[in-house]
């Protein structure tokens, strides 16, 4: 007869649980768990000591392998996935464990999938976008090429017009292969933090000075409300530049309205609110419908598509924006409401206030 666990052999198991990293629970004979370290117990809330695992697991397909491993005896490995209240997926590790005269126990280790299957969508999708993007150009520049060896060889009129196009199309190609390896790039240091101190309001200046041209051309005046002293921030100067290009430039291109009746301004402003400085630049072009304000800043995504290329852009900018700020450990906020503009601020600790 196998002789129950003592309390003194339950106290030992569950401190030996406690030391390990992975959610771990051990079950007894009559399916009762005996043991479950923090980590199992943060995984499964319900989960109650001495009760029925059924209770605190609610999955057939786990309380159906350990049926099975305990009239087997050998180990087996289920998914688990779970719907409510989000959608999550483990690997389930189920194994024998005591004996000897003993009361025969499972040992139950729980892996947690959800982010690495998050994370393989994510890179499924972005290469499929990343080709889509790219096919279209290189069709286009594969087509006029064909023309022009063949029934356009002597066309001058028509070699200048495709030669244009070729160069356009290949500049975008560029643009976008650009983008993506900055994108790769931030990717890759996103777990560290930049420390070094930059000030925010000179980024801003010297911004402003390259893209007045594009102002004018669009007939959109930048107005700038900053403070006369350094606005100093822990963080890349680069990349930092590269935030506060991408976003007036969005603002001259998209948010100055076509109308000549529409206010044709994007102000940008710099504030310090607490232990946080504060970038805002704020349109008042079409505005951005509510349903497309949490997607802005996903890879590929635009508002308009056909509008985004023509003018240039990627479906990249804002995602480097997003991967940029949450490197530098700030935020980044979107209003909009239709006709009547956007505004985008970005939040960035102070450089006193980095630790």
């Amino acid at each position: 007869m196998d002789t129950p666990i003592r309390q003194r052999d339950r106290s030992l198991i569950r401190g030996l649980l406690e030391a390990l990293p992975a959610a771990i629970l051990i079950i007894g004979e009559d399916d009762r768990v005996v043991a479950a370290n923090a980590a199992a117990l943060a995984l499964l809330p319900s989960l109650r000591m001495d009760e029925l695992l059924a209770r605190g697991l609610r999955s057939p397909d786990v309380l159906d392998s350990v049926s099975r491993v305990r009239a087997s005896g050998r180990s087996e490995r289920v998914i688990w996935l779970e719907k409510v209240p989000v959608e999550r997926s483990f690997e389930v590790s189920i194994a024998p464990f005591g004996g000897d005269g003993f009361e025969p126990l499972l040992i139950l280790s729980l892996h947690d999938l959800t982010e690495a299957r998050r994370l393989e969508r994510m890179r499924v999708d972005f290469v499929a976008n990343a080709s889509h993007e790219l096919r279209t150009p290189l069709a286009s520049v594969l087509g006029f090429v064909e023309t022009l060896q063949g029934p356009a060889r002597d066309d001058a009129i028509a070699r200048t017009k495709f030669l244009a196009i070729m160069r356009e199309q290949a500049q975008r190609m560029s643009r976008l292969v650009d983008d993506l390896l900055s994108l790769s790039r931030i990717e890759q240091h996103l777990h560290v933090r930049p420390s070094t101190p930059v000030d925010l309001v000179g980024i801003l200046r010297h911004i402003v000075d390259t893209l007045s041209p594009m102002a004018d051309d669009r007939r959109v005046k930048l107005s700038i409300a900053a403070p006369n002293s350094p606005v100093v921030v822990a963080g890349d100067r680069d990349e930092l530049l590269r935030v506060a290009e991408n976003l007036i430039e969005n603002a001259i291109k998209y948010g100055a309205a076509d109308a000549a009746t529409q206010n044709r301004t994007v102000d940008i402003a710099i504030t310090v609110q607490g232990l946080q400085a504060v970038l805002s630049v704020r349109d008042y072009g079409a505005g951005i419908a509510h349903e497309h304000l949490p997607r802005l800043t996903e890879r590929f995504y635009r508002v308009d598509a056909g509008e985004s290329r023509a003018k240039g852009g990627t479906g990249l900018g804002l995602a480097i924006v997003k991967h940029i700020i949450a490197r530098h450990r700030g935020r980044l906020t979107i209003e909009s409401k239709l006709g009547e503009g956007a505004n985008f601020s970005v939040f960035l600790p102070l450089f006193e206030a980095r630790a």
